[in-house]
């Protein structure tokens, strides 16, 4: 076998709806538990977390469309190369970092096969 290990079915799932998810758009954590039918947000940020290093792991965000603590600046340069929709910070926001649009941005997962 690969130098990979094999993953636990459940990662292999999470991961290949990452891989889905087109340029451009993103899903929540809850949304892929949702598509998969098991599991709920935690379970897929925990995923996300040990071995997401290796999808598009920009696409997969909080249902409020909050940048992933500590990893915004790459986060951004990947949304504006793929031109995710985002809504500027207001003044107010700390840090003034964008937030992804969620109401434009949010992939349902149409038209990808189940």
């Amino acid at each position: 076998m690969g130098g990979m290990q094999e993953l636990p079915e459940y990662v292999e799932r999470v991961l290949d709806v990452v891989e889905l998810i087109p340029p451009g758009r993103v899903m929540t954590y809850g949304d892929i538990a949702e598509w998969l039918g098991e599991g709920g947000p935690r379970q897929v940020g925990r995923v996300m977390a040990l071995y997401g290093g290796g999808v598009p792991w920009w696409r997969v965000v909080r249902a409020d469309g909050t940048l992933l603590p500590g990893h915004e600046p790459r986060a951004l340069t990947r949304y504006r190369t793929e031109g995710t929709p985002l809504r500027e910070a207001s003044a107010r926001a700390e840090g003034h970092v964008p937030r992804v649009d969620m109401r434009r941005a949010r992939w349902d997962g149409g038209g990808a096969p189940r």
